[in-house]
């Protein structure tokens, strides 16, 4: 509390000297670095002829700023975004080389907005709670501001004071008293439409010189600290640097939150922003970019849609920063070789020197077995990343126990994905959204991503009676994250992660365990996935797993829907699945198997007399198709207390051309729950090459060391800590 008081009051005092122009993200320093710069890194040069073309096909064509009346994806909110990309790119030509023609087009545009913005009101295709004027949603409005900004900051002084009259008064101020004074509670609310709205602002203010603008974005309307950038950094992000709606908007305000660190550092550097909890901004890009598959694209969970990946222009943006505030960083030059631009500033030239400095033997980025927190004190569960296996196949496991993640959030507590490289293998859906296509509400969030996409039957974790976790209300989800149980990532013969769930139902505990264990015979790691479930009643108990290619083979014997199908449920998701098959495996164990790409995957299960298995498929009561058609292998029981033990394994080989095929089958000959009690679960795994896994897990909350004990068959097992492990 001391330290916060401390920080407002620091931000609350100080005073910035009237600034000489650029004065947002360069100083004239870093303008001379890039222009010495300019002709000896092929990477910075290929950065600036990009922004140039950017530029000069812009103002090879008539100015058009028209009148809003589209949703994303129409014609008057295209324009918009290509004028703000247009103008800050014609504002860094013209920082560069001084050319005035990009001044004038800056200019020229900034005055036909200064017309057409005093008459606007709320965007005719506005919903909600946060209207746009020149987009249908401020936060469109916002990245306009965030970009428009940097371009005005740029031509300031080519410009005549009646010239810088006409804008502020007609663009920048408008815009920012629509943003805190209408908008005020979206402007003060802490997500990442939060983020850009500040950033949007305190740009404004640091380029008009307006110390109140400045002080309302850094520390909210009321200058309380309960609002602002400030405030954002506390609450959005945890002391890993994870992002609490995910790595899909982590991506996302990466942008605004370097931007305004940059602008307060060149503008208040008494403040040391980049500095501020424990290097904060450094954490988070790191952090991002270990969110992501082989191929670089974020995991998908929560809100996000599968395209997006680490060469976007918000994590070009935060590399560079990054490198220009802390210093080059040889691991991240094969990220800049795909990004394959940089930024025009300090941080730029370090990226593009590097990058010459390796051409062609830039080190892989190394992506790791790591834990996250989440919560602003680290204390609101996390995400756990296994991996293991080599380099270009590697297994990754995603262990999703996070908070609930503001309004982008998914029930989906205990929720896992698996992928080798960048192929996904068992899969999370993400976001219903086509972003940007008109014929689709306008790129908006479509109904299904409520009645399917954020449900809990769409994700690979427990279902109970066919209900969302917390009823399905962000509420409460909000008020009850995930509970890291233990983790223990530097065995080498197993990384294990383990996390509880005790209020996503009444009277129920969710408590899962994964495993990542080497395989001497094979590749890549086995995956052991212990998932136990403990009520105080009788329920229906389902778990998915949605896998990504096609079905080769099952152990066990189905029945097929071949001439009619029904949606497996009526709500809460289970009205979008189509039941496919239906089985009932003896008990023992059952095996799934798939083929995806050139590799067989297969889940394997322990089943009793009482285990059904539902073959499934996403598109039921979906009228516009706005559904992908993915597919997923269910295990239902009734269950008080029980465990579904599985074992997730990448098996052989399938050349196409070649039509060879090894390896097809499974290698799980059983697997067996020897115990389940308060005190502990113990499970046997036993393969075909004879290999046998005994994994004891301690159920009850202890000490790291705590010593267990537990009779099976009539054997001693003991062991001291939170699990065992035994191999033979």
């Amino acid at each position: 509390m001391a330290n916060r008081i401390a920080l407002l009051l620091l931000f609350a005092g100080t005073a910035f000297a009237r600034p000489k122009h650029p004065t947002l993200l360069l100083k004239p320093a870093d303008i001379q670095v890039v222009k010495e710069a300019m002709g000896k890194y092929p990477l910075l040069d290929r950065s600036y002829k990009a922004v140039q073309k950017t530029a000069d096909d812009a103002m090879a064509r008539p100015i058009e700023v028209p009148i809003p009346k589209d949703l994303a994806g129409g014609y008057s909110h295209e324009q918009h975004k290509q004028n703000y990309t247009a103008m800050q790119a014609a504002g860094q030509c013209f920082t560069i080389s001084q050319d005035l023609k990009y001044a004038r087009f800056v200019r020229d545009m900034l005055l036909q907005y200064s017309t057409l913005i005093p008459t606007l009101k709320n965007h005719p295709k506005s919903r909600g709670a946060s209207p746009g004027r020149l987009f249908h949603q401020a936060l469109n409005d916002c990245n306009w501001l965030v970009y428009t900004t940097q371009a005005y900051d740029a031509v300031y002084e080519t410009l005549t004071p009646t010239e810088r009259a006409t804008i502020e008064t007609g663009v920048f101020r408008p815009l920012c008293q629509f943003l805190t004074v209408d908008l005020k509670p979206w402007f003060n609310l802490r997500h990442n439409h939060g983020l850009w709205a500040v950033t949007a602002v305190g740009l404004c203010g640091y380029v008009l010189n307006d110390r109140e603008l400045v002080q309302q974005a850094l520390l909210g309307t009321e200058k309380d600290g309960n609002g602002g950038y400030l405030a954002q950094l506390k609450a959005l992000f945890s002391p890993d640097g994870y992002y609490v709606e995910g790595p899909y908007y982590a991506r996302y305000a990466t942008l605004p939150l370097f931007l305004f660190a940059q602008a307060i550092e060149n503008n208040q550097p008494e403040q040391r922003i980049y500095q501020y909890g424990s290097q904060l901004l450094k954490k988070v890009l790191y952090t991002t970019l270990q969110q992501t598959d082989a191929s670089g694209r974020f995991y998908p969970f929560n809100d996000a849609l599968k395209e997006k990946d680490w060469t976007s222009s918000e994590l070009v943006t935060a590399l560079s920063f990054t490198f220009g505030q802390y210093g080059p960083d040889p691991s991240l030059v094969s990220v800049a070789k795909e990004q394959g631009r940089v930024l025009l500033n300090r941080g730029g030239v370090q990226v593009a020197q590097l990058a010459a400095m390796y051409a062609g033997k830039e080190p892989p980025f190394e992506r790791k077995s790591l834990v996250l927190t989440d919560g602003p004190e680290g204390k609101s569960g996390g995400l756990t990343l296994l991996r293991g296996g080599p380099e270009k196949e590697q297994t990754s496991v995603v262990f999703k126990y996070t908070s609930h993640g503001m309004s982008h959030g998914h029930f989906d507590k205990l929720n896992l994905m698996l992928y080798t490289a960048e192929r996904e293998i068992l899969t999370d859906y993400g976001a219903v959204r086509f972003l940007n296509v008109p014929p689709k509400d306008g790129g908006r969030y479509l109904p299904e991503n409520d009645s399917f996409g954020i449900q809990t039957i769409a994700h690979n974790t427990v279902v109970i009676d066919q209900q969302s976790h917390f009823g399905g209300s962000e509420k409460v989800a909000e008020q009850n994250p995930g509970e890291a149980y233990f983790s223990d990532l530097t065995n080498p013969a197993i990384q294990i992660v383990s996390a509880k769930s005790k209020t996503a139902y009444p009277g129920v505990t969710l408590h899962r365990t994964l495993a990542m264990i080497p395989d001497g015979n094979r590749a890549n790691p086995l995956v052991f996935d212990v998932f136990r479930v403990v009520s105080d009643s009788l329920h229906q108990v389902d778990l998915p797993f949605y896998y990504a290619g096609q079905l080769m083979s099952t152990s066990f014997k189905y029945e097929p829907a071949l001439t009619s199908r029904v949606p497996l449920g009526r709500q809460h998701g289970y009205q979008h699945i189509w039941t496919e098959a239906r089985a009932s495996p003896a008990a023992g164990t059952a095996t799934f198997t798939w083929l995806n790409t050139n590799r067989f995957y297969s889940v394997s299960t322990a089943t009793d007399a009482n285990t059904t298995i539902l073959l499934t498929r996403v598109g039921a009561n979906d009228p516009n198709f706005n559904l992908r058609p993915e597919t997923a292998m269910i295990l239902r029981q009734n269950w008080r207390t029980g465990v579904f033990a599985s074992v997730i394994e990448t098996h052989g080989q399938y050349d196409a051309r070649a039509e060879t095929t090894s390896g097809a089958e499974s290698q799980v000959k059983q697997i067996t729950v020897l115990a389940n009690t308060p005190e502990a679960t113990v499970v046997s795994i036993e393969l075909r090459n004879k290999t046998r896994y005994r994994l004891a897990i301690a159920n009850a909350d202890s000490q790291p060391n705590q010593p267990h004990q537990l009779t099976v068959n009539g054997q001693l097992i003991q062991w001291q800590g939170y699990y065992q492990l035994v191999s033979q």
